[in-house]
């Protein structure tokens, strides 16, 4: 246990004589804000807390950096000997747009890159596609074939630098075009580092973007983790990400829950097909938003990280340390930025971002001031990357691992969030486990209660957001920048794909695509090897999503109120 200097009896007998005398008095004169305080997330927070909050704290919760549980920190020196990725999120308009965005900030000082895709991208269409018609590289980069990969990375050495892909429902084309473009070049499989996202469960909790029904979507995660785990041995196959869950409205603890739900749902799946925890296990990687309840977040950070290292240890029998040691990129919050007075959208970030790096990040995206009205302009980047290196280079901050550990508030209220994040699990094997609650709208009904109730407290004041419903500016005059969309970008876009489809081999590609139907059939199979000839002899996105849609259909969610 955790040894204390005062006897507990004598430490008891003291705060009862302070809150007698002390504060009695001085509520007398000046009463408290409110009768009761609680986090963003609903955790009451007492007045004061000491030794006697974590007196039954076992040392073991805590420990040590990079030793199990991993509560500190899942390396033992953390930043004092690299600083965590700084990875700007960039997409728009075609490959060769977002490429010079990208060479902008890998010259300002950014380590890693994150790609944000259009939305026909994201939900398998090509660009030419009926469904796709103004949407094309208005938010994010439109990729439909190996061609747009090969522009989007034009120069980049992707052995150097890693690459986060934001991409779901067909996350595992993406990966099949990276591994093109990879071998295309001569870099080794081996030495490429990033990741794509795939977490498909989440789509149907949260985000709402997917192509297939969830059985044949968790296959298609199932077959991306032992691909990569047997082909690219730096690659994390998979980010799962709470950070969709908390923007669709949910509490931090429901964030952090339920995704640890969703990892057990890919856990058993790939240990189905005879693969061994240890095998992957290390190569997961995770995605959590951070918000403004600043000592929340960081104990959100802390518990999410314990309660990692015991499921897999206990519940999956893991026995490498790699494979119980949780790594998070972390956003900070997107639906916490405001138009009114968005300037000090630089100031929410700020602090959104020096809790991440207090919580333990190995990866960072700040956003930028404007994101409330468009894709950020560069200036606006520019700023919410030095944001992360005034933190890294002039706070001190990264000087010490886990600076806040041993907190009497800290460590009580990282005990509170990994405790309930077991019960919630708990209730989800109890109620039939992810899958069959997704089906219920267990989920979505949990995220969207919390959402009506937060939205509601904005509405009357009760939880304050600066220039909303606090300290109006009622003449303000926006003079914001915006990001241009290039109305070029869609004809630019499709002439690429009509001429790939022109130039390619079409007998081939169909050979293929009915071969990728055999694979899809046979669950025993894996989807990756065919979908990388695929995209090699020419086909697009849509050529294979729509091909596998005839054979597994589509998925419509039924709302359960």
């Amino acid at each position: 246990m955790i040894k204390i200097d005062l006897d507990t009896a004598a430490l008891e007998k003291e705060v009862r004589d302070w809150d007698q005398n002390e504060v009695k008095s001085f509520l007398a004169k000046q009463r408290e804000k409110k009768d009761q305080f609680y986090t963003s997330g609903g955790f009451p927070v007492k007045r004061v807390y000491t030794a006697l909050d974590v007196k039954d704290t076992p040392l073991d919760d805590v420990g040590l950096p990079g030793r199990f549980p991993f509560t500190r920190g899942p390396y033992p020196t953390m930043y004092r000997s690299r600083n965590w990725t700084m990875r700007q999120i960039a997409g728009f308009g075609t490959g060769e747009d977002t490429n010079k965005r990208f060479k902008y900030l890998i010259s300002q000082g950014q380590t890693g890159l994150s790609v944000d895709f259009d939305m026909p991208t994201l939900m398998g269409y090509d660009s030419d596609h009926p469904m796709s018609e103004g949407e094309v590289g208005r938010e994010g980069v439109a990729i439909d074939t190996v061609a747009d990969m090969e522009a989007l990375f034009d120069q980049i050495d992707l052995e150097k630098i890693s690459v986060s892909m934001t991409i779901n429902p067909s996350a595992w084309i993406l990966l099949a075009m990276y591994v093109v473009l990879a071998e295309k070049r001569g870099f080794d499989l081996n030495k490429l580092s990033g990741t794509i996202q795939a977490d498909i469960l989440k789509e149907y909790m949260a985000q709402k973007e997917y192509c297939f029904p969830i059985e044949p979507s968790v296959r298609i995660v199932r077959d991306c983790i032992t691909y990569c785990a047997r082909n690219m041995k730096r690659y994390n196959p998979i980010n799962i990400s709470g950070y969709h869950i908390s923007e669709a409205g949910s509490s931090p603890l429901h964030e952090v829950a339920f995704t640890l739900c969703n990892l057990i749902t890919y856990v058993e799946e790939v240990t189905k097909t005879g693969m061994k925890v240890d095998e992957f296990a290390p190569r997961l990687a995770f995605f959590f938003v951070c918000q403004n309840d600043f000592f929340e977040e960081i104990a959100k950070f802390r518990a999410v990280r314990r309660a990692y290292a015991r499921i897999l240890r206990d519940r999956f029998g893991a026995k490498n340390p790699e494979s119980m040691r949780l790594r998070f990129h972390c956003q900070t919050a997107a639906a916490s930025l405001t138009r009114p007075q968005y300037k000090i959208n630089i100031i929410r970030t700020a602090f959104q971002a020096l809790s991440a790096v207090l919580g333990g990040a190995q990866s960072l995206h700040t956003n930028g001031m404007d994101e409330a009205f468009a894709i950020p302009t560069e200036e606006a980047m520019k700023i919410a990357l030095r944001t992360q290196q005034i933190i890294a280079d002039e706070t001190g901050a990264a000087n010490v691992v886990d600076p806040l550990g041993g907190s009497y508030f800290l460590e009580s209220l990282t005990n509170d969030y990994e405790k309930k994040i077991f019960e919630i699990i708990e209730e989800v094997d109890k109620l039939g486990g992810t899958i069959k609650l997704i089906r219920e709208s267990w989920f979505q009904k949990h995220i969207a209660d919390y959402a009506y109730e937060t939205a509601l407290k904005k509405q009357t004041g009760d939880k304050t957001v600066i220039g909303v419903n606090a300290y109006v500016d009622k003449d303000e005059k926006f003079d914001v920048e915006l990001h241009p969309h290039d109305p070029t970008t869609e004809e630019r876009q499709i002439k690429r794909l009509q001429r790939v489809r022109k130039e390619r081999d079409n007998a081939k590609v169909n050979a293929l695509l009915e071969q990728l139907v055999q694979v899809a059939e046979d669950e025993s199979k894996n989807i990756m090897p065919v979908t990388i000839e695929l995209v090699r002899a020419g086909a697009s996105m849509g050529d294979i999503i729509e091909r596998l849609k005839k054979l597994w259909g589509t998925y419509r969610e039924n709302p359960v109120f």
